[in-house]
């Protein structure tokens, strides 16, 4: 349907552009994907080339405009989904970045409108980022998981395949669907700490990274993404330390990443831990940290 999704082709076109692609909400646990997303936008000084009329797409009553009544001019922002251009002369590929909130309605107009754009543009690999709450320790390396259409796509990373059978969300629906347009698609998924969902989890989003620089050639200096992860390993570490419940838990966890082994009898829940860290937060008086996915 005209008018939904509207896209302006840079000039010059863009060289073999990679879409990549992440969606807050239900496929971004801990924030790392989409903050993947403004990292590479940042340091890449993406453009704006496109929008999504949020009015076809979203439930308000589910995600709500942000109204802000604080400065002298009073502003109204409605949900929207960002679509930027980054070019990268020094890689073999220009990049299209697509971030924003998970739509709440017409999966498939929103997807295939998305891939007509996109593909207008040139794009020939798809990529997904997305990230899910598990049982993993905070203190070990994040191993992503990857969906992939063909072999060579992802190289020089450890990974993991899929094993999963359940609902999915936006970004499951659009790298099939991507795959069936005869797209290279690759899903990239990030496991995050369930007991620290409610912290930016950097050191999920560094692994993203990583994967993207995999997949596109395209890479960022992570320099100041390593020294938030470390931030937020000791940030829990502290939230761990003080509680023996918890400790409990992740020296468990710590066991079954390393020796494939996991006994959960009489330890604490995911939900009791969010709220101890959440305690630990305020108590420092830092600020709000994002709401858990």
């Amino acid at each position: 349907m005209p008018g939904m999704l509207s896209i302006t082709p840079p000039d010059p076109p863009l060289r073999d552009p990679v879409v990549v692609v992440a969606f807050r909400g239900w496929n971004d646990a801990a924030s790392a994907a989409s903050t993947a997303i403004a990292t590479i936008a940042d340091q890449r000084d993406a453009q704006p080339i496109g929008s999504v009329d949020p009015e076809e797409f979203y439930d308000f009553q589910v995600t709500r405009p942000i109204i802000d009544l604080t400065g002298p001019e009073h502003t109204l922002t409605w949900p929207e989904v960002e679509i930027t251009a980054a070019r990268c002369p020094d890689a073999a590929h220009d990049l299209v970045l697509v971030v924003g909130g998970e739509p709440s309605m017409r999966w498939p107009t929103f997807c295939r409108l998305l891939l007509d754009g996109v593909e207008s543009l040139g794009a020939r690999r798809f990529v997904t980022l997305g990230a899910l709450l598990a049982d993993v320790p905070h203190t070990r390396e994040v191993t992503l998981t990857v969906m992939t259409t063909q072999d060579g796509l992802v190289e020089g990373l450890d990974t993991r395949p899929p094993g999963y059978r359940g609902p999915t969300g936006i970004v499951g629906v659009l790298h099939l669907l991507a795959a069936e347009r005869g797209l290279e698609a690759v899903s990239l998924w990030a496991p995050t700490s369930h007991y620290a969902a409610g912290v930016v989890n950097h050191k999920a989003e560094l692994a993203l990274l990583d994967g993207v620089c995999s997949v596109t050639g395209v890479c960022v200096d992570t320099t100041e993404v390593r020294s938030h992860a470390r931030e937020f390993e000791d940030q829990v570490d502290q939230v761990v330390a003080a509680d023996p419940r918890l400790q409990q838990l992740v020296e468990q966890l710590e066991r079954a990443a390393d020796d494939d082994h996991f006994d959960d009898d009489d330890l604490p829940s995911g939900d009791e831990l969010v709220a101890e860290l959440e305690r630990f937060l305020r108590e420092r008086q830092d600020p709000p940290p994002p709401a858990a996915l």
